[in-house]
C-alpha cells in the first residue's frame, strides 16, 4: 500500500499574514483555532485537516513540503497556485 499521511493546512493570499500566523504558532498558539480563524480554504470547518492522502493527490510544492515533515512538524511558509499554507503533519 503507498505510504499516506494526514496533514492540516492553513491557505491564506498573503505572504504577510502567512508568516505572521506561523509565527504565532511558533509561539504556542492553536494550529487548529488559526485555520478556523484565518484559512479561506474550505477545511477551515476542521480546523485546516485534510484527512489522510497519498503522494500524487496534492499539488507538486505542497506535496513535498508535506511529506518532508514529521509527524507533529509544521512547515515554513509554502507558495502554491492556491496561496500561502502552512502544513502540519499530525499523522
Amino acid at each position: 500500500m503507498a505510504e499516506k499521511i494526514r496533514c492540516e493546512h492553513i491557505l491564506v493570499e498573503k505572504q504577510s499574514l502567512a508568516n505572521q500566523l506561523l509565527e504565532r504558532i511558533k509561539e504556542g498558539e492553536s494550529f487548529e483555532k488559526l485555520a478556523q480563524e484565518n484559512s479561506i480554504d474550505s477545511s477551515r470547518k476542521r480546523g485546516g485537516d485534510l484527512g489522510f492522502f497519498g503522494r500524487g493527490v496534492m499539488v507538486r510544492e505542497f506535496e513535498k513540503a508535506a511529506f518532508g515533515l514529521e509527524v507533529g512538524e509544521v512547515s515554513q511558509v509554502v507558495k502554491t497556485q492556491f496561496g500561502y499554507h502552512i502544513i502540519k503533519r499530525v499523522a
